[in-house]
């Protein structure tokens, strides 16, 4: 019986195809993601490094008593315990919260107000030029301008009383009032930041397509009733944004009441961020202080969603 040699079958290459469904990423591919990762770390190092390790570390700081001198001692919720009863802390919430929406409320109509105003028929170069300046105290220190409007505001030889005593109003102590100095804060305030917002609003505005305005003046709409009808409700994705971003740094203000007032008279423009610091730096308490940031970051956290939950029923996308 003679043996037959079976010949050797190749695998076809349909064989040694990779399976239907599995891509095999080229060197470019690769390259791209390597390209991509190298451009992302030092952006995602950051994020850790100063903003998750700090809150992280805030938690756990608000949970002991720490003097920075001595070794830190557990004290559990006492920290918070104490922030509900000090009403130095509770009057602090109350005038921040209280500056969030007069401040706030108070920028989002000067932004809107000059970016209508900009926005209008005008030459592009004079456009251009109140872009340019409305948007350039933005860009200061705000303590620096802070230490300007002191002398601006002040009773005696400020520049604000003068200019109402040539009105004939009396000179009004901006700055030594318990019902003067946070109003003088908050315009000290919105005067820096609404700029960001006017920026905003501006862009917002060219995108509303000039049919939109065209059909409305037919149907009868025009001046105040044509924005609040149209623009408005067009322009509320940035109305939106805008806004978050305001309550966010609004619920965060330090420098302008800091150097206007220090938080006074009395605690009338004390503010959270001012408590913080006071207990941090000046009394040492490192673990009230924690405590009282991170009741704070709490509250930004809600009110912010709040104003997401708030804006499916407001905001309306084109």
């Amino acid at each position: 019986m003679t043996n037959t040699q079976i010949p050797a079958v190749r695998p076809s290459r349909a064989a040694t195809a990779p399976a239907a469904g599995t891509v095999r990423p080229s060197g470019r591919d690769r390259g791209s993601r390597l390209l991509a990762t190298l451009f992302l770390t030092p952006t995602v190092v950051g994020i850790v490094v100063f903003t998750v390790v700090p809150i992280v570390g805030s938690v756990v700081l608000s949970l002991f008593h720490w003097n920075v001198i001595d070794s830190p001692k557990w004290a559990g919720a006492a920290n918070y315990r104490e922030v509900f009863t000090d009403s130095t802390v509770l009057v602090s919430f109350r005038n921040t919260l209280v500056f969030m929406v007069l401040a706030v409320a108070l920028q989002l109509l000067v932004a809107l107000t000059l970016a209508l105003a900009v926005n209008g028929r005008m030459p592009v170069w004079l456009r251009s030029v109140f872009r340019s300046a409305f948007f350039f105290p933005l860009v200061l220190s705000a303590a620096s301008i802070s230490v300007v409007m002191k002398y601006l505001f002040n009773q005696d030889f400020g520049v604000v009383n003068w200019a109402l005593g040539l009105i004939g109003i009396a000179p009004v102590p901006w700055l030594t009032s318990e019902n003067s100095a946070m109003a003088a804060v908050i315009l000290v305030y919105v005067w820096q930041q609404f700029g960001f917002s006017f920026l905003l609003f501006v862009g917002g505005l060219n995108t509303i397509p000039k049919e939109i305005h065209e059909a409305a003046a037919l149907d009868g709409a025009t001046g105040l009733r044509k924005h609040l009808h149209v623009t408005v409700p067009l322009l509320s994705p940035t109305l939106l944004v805008a806004t978050v971003v305001g309550v966010i740094n609004a619920l965060q203000v330090f420098e302008q009441p800091y150097v206007l007032t220090n938080g006074g008279p009395g605690d009338s423009t004390r503010t959270v961020v001012m408590v913080i610091y006071e207990s941090a730096f000046e009394q040492l308490r490192f673990g009230e202080a924690s405590a009282v940031g991170v009741l704070l970051f709490v509250l930004i956290m809600a009110v912010t969603a709040l104003q997401f939950r708030l804006s499916r029923r407001f905001v309306h996308y084109q």
